[in-house]
């Protein structure tokens, strides 16, 4: 049950970020393969339209992630992990989220005090 909530605020934190998220697969030669994609929700899985390599990559390598840029300097950026699979059309791939978590440098340059290296907030998983 606690799955249902985290999806519906991973759906929420989605509609906040004003950029396009960028897919990040691994090729055959071990190399990350970065695109951006424009996603849409179909059930509880993302799907997009995606080129040949990206489509290679999930299908051999289904263990993909989303990450959102910060929208603002500073901000977050949004990382969501999941499975790929089919989305039933040819050239489209659908991950169903299995992490999330928002992440920012927590360090700003210029400060004084020490702390932790990053700021994560789980969303998912």
């Amino acid at each position: 049950m606690s799955n249902a909530v985290a999806l519906v605020r991973l759906r929420d934190e989605i509609r906040r970020f004003a950029l396009a998220p960028y897919l990040l697969t691994v090729s055959d030669d071990a190399h990350p393969h970065a695109v951006a994609v424009a996603v849409a929700w179909a059930g509880d899985a993302l799907t997009m339209t995606v080129g040949r390599q990206s489509a290679s990559n999930a299908q051999t390598r289904p263990q993909v992630s989303l990450l959102w840029p910060p929208s603002e300097p500073g901000g977050y950026s949004l990382i969501v992990d999941g499975l790929a699979g089919s989305a039933g059309r040819e050239g489209q791939i659908a991950v169903t989220p299995t992490r999330a978590v928002l992440h920012r440098p927590a360090a700003t340059p210029g400060a004084t005090k020490p702390g932790c290296s990053a700021d994560c907030v789980p969303i998912l998983g």
